[in-house]
């Protein structure tokens, strides 16, 4: 039976389990938002409407780099985390001495870094990961020795596993072979703890709305040492002719606010999420002892758990939650109307059966523990009908 309060919270409204693909909006970044709607000036304008509207956006600038302990003149907008991924993908980047040739990026990449920005093909190779996900240091090492410097690209925390890459001992070996090295912070950030130059990361990616703010926009970080960074919108002086183009104050405003707000709560708001994973997942495995958590080796987020089970399908289980009040993700992408094993469970070496059932769940700061409760009691109907006839997992 469900619980009274389960039954409560329900009642009012559907239950939101896929933060990883985006965030509700925090108040703050609506309040930030409202506020620069009613400006009118452009930033680059010289008049007190325009130095307005520039304040907006260099508060925002400062509150992104505290964020993750950076220089507030080192962050540069963006569209979002795409384009900002697709930015530092640069040929010519270099932190001392030579510039790099080539790409090296982890198997488990978001697409948009998988895709190799102004790379040729032929100047990029692929780190791989073990079955935990996290990106091989001993084949790293291999792909880096004795060759030209390389910019390497890998993750802070993987969006579909929710696994932690060791990014300093990825640092340390990217530097000694007098690389660059590039980290997609999308899914990190107001998660855990990030600190760029601990981290020793040479650019950093980051996103507004995984972190309570506005779809549409985003950031590149960099660090001191880095020059050769070549901009993909050329036409205007905007961002220090680093990104051509009027500033989207709009969206940028409700960013800092939402980083903001984010960092002022991230360690209690980490350890409650840290607290609900663990239910959830207890729950889970008691109702259900054949399924597998995927990464449960590793460190992961606190927000993430991807499981699965042979014999399930992730597009029915999606549906069948849907249809439960609940919105969850697959861990297979679909592309034109065809669904793929995820690159990122295919990468680990997760057997196909297994791969294609992969279901993630995901939630945030106002996530309830009724919430949970909820799904754990719809998956005790649902289990019976999505791992119908599945095998116990090894």
């Amino acid at each position: 039976m469900m619980s009274s309060s389960a039954e409560k919270h329900v009642a009012r409204t559907r239950v939101y389990f896929d933060w990883n693909a985006t965030t509700p909006m925090r108040p703050q970044a609506k309040a930030a938002m409202i506020k620069a709607l009613e400006m009118a000036g452009n930033p680059s304008s010289i008049h007190a409407e325009g130095r307005a509207a520039r304040r907006l956006v260099e508060e925002a600038r400062t509150a992104v780099a505290h964020a993750v302990g950076a220089t507030a003149a080192n962050v540069i907008f963006s569209s979002g985390g795409t384009e900002a991924n697709a930015l530092a993908l640069t040929p010519g980047l270099r932190r001392e001495g030579e510039a790099v040739t080539r790409l090296v990026m982890s198997a488990i990449e978001h697409p948009s870094v998988l895709s190799g920005g102004r790379f040729a093909v032929e100047d990029i190779e692929v780190a791989p990961v073990t079955v935990d996900g996290v990106v091989d240091l001993a084949r790293l090492q291999e792909l880096l020795a004795g060759k030209p410097p390389a910019l390497v690209s890998v993750m802070l925390a993987n969006n579909e596993t929710g696994a932690i890459q060791p990014i300093s001992e990825v640092a340390g070996l990217v530097h000694a072979a007098h690389g660059v090295l590039h980290v997609d912070g999308v899914q990190a950030l107001g998660k855990i703890d990030i600190n760029f130059n601990e981290l020793g990361a040479d650019l950093l990616s980051l996103s507004a709305h995984k972190v309570g703010g506005a779809k549409g926009v985003g950031a590149l970080v960099l660090s001191d040492r880095i020059a050769g960074l070549e901009p993909l919108i050329e036409g205007g002086g905007q961002e220090k002719g680093r990104r051509a183009g009027t500033e989207n104050v709009v969206g940028i405003a409700s960013f800092g606010a939402a980083v903001s707000a984010a960092d002022d709560t991230r360690a209690a708001s980490a350890n409650r999420m840290r607290k609900l994973q663990e239910k959830l997942e207890r729950g889970l495995l008691t109702i259900s002892p054949q399924i597998r958590i995927i990464s449960s080796g590793v460190r992961r987020l606190p927000n993430t758990t991807l499981f699965s089970a042979p014999g399930m399908k992730a597009e029915t289980a999606v549906i069948a939650f849907d249809l439960e009040g609940m919105a969850v993700s697959s861990g297979s992408a679909c592309s034109s109307g065809k669904v793929r094993p995820s690159h990122v469970l295919e990468a680990m070496g997760i057997p196909p059966a297994l791969a294609q059932g992969a279901v993630r769940l995901s939630w945030g700061w106002d996530t309830a523990e009724a919430e949970v409760q909820y799904l754990l009691e719809a998956w005790k109907t649902l289990a019976g009908v999505l791992l119908k006839g599945a095998d116990a997992v090894a």
